[in-house]
């Protein structure tokens, strides 16, 4: 005896009691056991026609082989079926779970599993020439522990019954397709507008999932023909929409992680330094007119030996100061960073030998970026050697006028 069967065996000794259409449902303690039972209403059980019925269900029960199908065993009492006594089993009517705990709606995969069990128990019972006719929350039973989907009252037996408001009321009346309350045509579309009533109830306290809202729509409409035809197009249709859903937000989440990709691959690439350079100037091709006979004065060349005209030098001039200009320029912010490096607070406080060790390397960082620049200046080593000395000496006063003077230490350049 669990918690649930203690608390009412102290009450009126029945559990779970749940409204049917042909009796009430509720569990019992028999023998010394918990046993489930469904007690016949006895306004209907003077109805000869749902006596039968009723008959008539018991016998196709037992033949049954579905896994979501409960069966049951009749009890009679002077020839009359007063009770039925269900099979051994942890189940609960839907009802009850959905009011102790609505939140299972929102459990993952507890709507797909639920509407796939129900459509194959429905597909099942089409297929052996009866209809459930009512899916309402009192008539659908939960096994505790996987949730699975149980079946025990099927409707279309009744069908001789002149009023069918006389099994279904209290509610269950709206999870009836209209044609059977008005005495119409009984078929798969009927059962397929009470599944869709039953899920439409199931998320009245709950967003319902995209993939179903339509498919529930098509199913509860007034007109038969406006309905799925079979439970089984029903379910295909679900799945269909479910897996295009999944489908474009699969899509929509990869498109989303390539961008983020791209974003930060382009952020963690190095920005490029233009670095401006100096196209050489072009030579002058020359002949050699003195070994053809030509005596030098006549091409007017001057006393000196400048074989340049005066138009030529001024070229070569400009060009000369336009190369030592960039060469100055770059050659200021490379010795600026080098000597940052040792004309520091921290740096200027070693000792004479630290420091000695570090002016050593410090130079040849210096003299590394002279022939570099130089280079790229089309600049000759000795006239860059000579403006490299100029920078360095000015920049090592200026920053040891910045420190403040307190250390006459200084860059001491290899004399040549």
């Amino acid at each position: 005896m669990n918690y649930e069967e203690l608390i009412a065996s102290r009450k009126d000794g029945k559990l779970n009691k749940t409204r049917l259409p042909i009796g009430d449902y509720y569990r019992q303690q028999i023998d010394g056991k918990f046993r489930s039972v469904v007690d016949i209403s006895p306004e209907l059980n003077s109805n000869i026609k749902f006596c039968e019925a009723l008959k008539a269900e018991c016998e196709q029960n037992a033949k049954l082989t579905d896994q979501h199908i409960l069966h049951f065993r009749p009890v009679t009492e002077d020839k009359d079926i007063v009770r039925l006594e269900m099979e051994q089993g942890q189940y609960q009517p839907l009802q009850q779970v959905l009011n102790d705990t609505p939140s299972i709606v929102a459990e993952p995969h507890f709507i797909e599993d639920f509407s796939k069990q129900l459509l194959e128990a429905a597909t099942y019972l089409h297929s052996q020439g009866v209809f459930g006719v009512c899916y309402s929350p009192q008539t659908i039973f939960l096994r505790k522990g996987d949730n699975a989907v149980l079946l025990t009252h099927v409707g279309s037996h009744y069908l001789t019954m002149s009023e069918p408001s006389q099994l279904y009321h209290g509610g269950m009346e709206n999870f009836v397709a209209p044609e059977v309350m008005n005495k119409g045509t009984i078929d798969n579309r009927c059962d397929i507008y009470s599944i869709g009533k039953l899920l439409k109830k199931i998320f009245d306290q709950a967003d319902m999932p995209l993939e179903l809202r339509k498919v529930v729509k098509k199913a509860v409409s007034e007109s038969p023909e406006d309905r799925f035809n079979t439970p089984e197009d029903m379910l295909k249709t679900i799945n269909r929409k479910r897996n295009t859903y999944h489908s474009i937000l699969t899509g929509i989440i990869a498109v989303a992680i390539a961008g983020l990709c791209i974003a930060l691959y382009f952020d963690m690439m190095p920005e490029s330094t233009p670095v401006e350079f100096v196209k050489p100037a072009p030579r002058q091709a020359t002949d050699d007119l003195i070994d053809d006979g030509f005596r030098p004065e006549e091409l007017g060349v001057t006393s000196d030996g400048d074989s340049l005209v005066a138009e030529e030098r001024v070229s070569q001039e400009e060009y000369q100061a336009k190369a030592e200009a960039i060469f100055r320029k770059r050659y200021t912010e490379a010795a600026d960073k080098i000597l940052s490096k040792i004309y520091n607070k921290s740096n200027m406080n070693v000792s004479e030998k630290n420091f000695m060790a570090q002016n050593e390397s410090t130079i040849q960082e210096l003299l590394k970026a002279q022939q570099e620049i130089s280079a790229e200046s089309s600049l000759s080593p000795e006239r860059s050697q000579l403006i490299a000395t100029e920078i360095i000496e000015r920049l090592t006063e200026q920053k040891k006028n910045a420190l403040g003077g307190s250390n006459s230490r200084g860059v001491q350049l290899p004399k040549k």
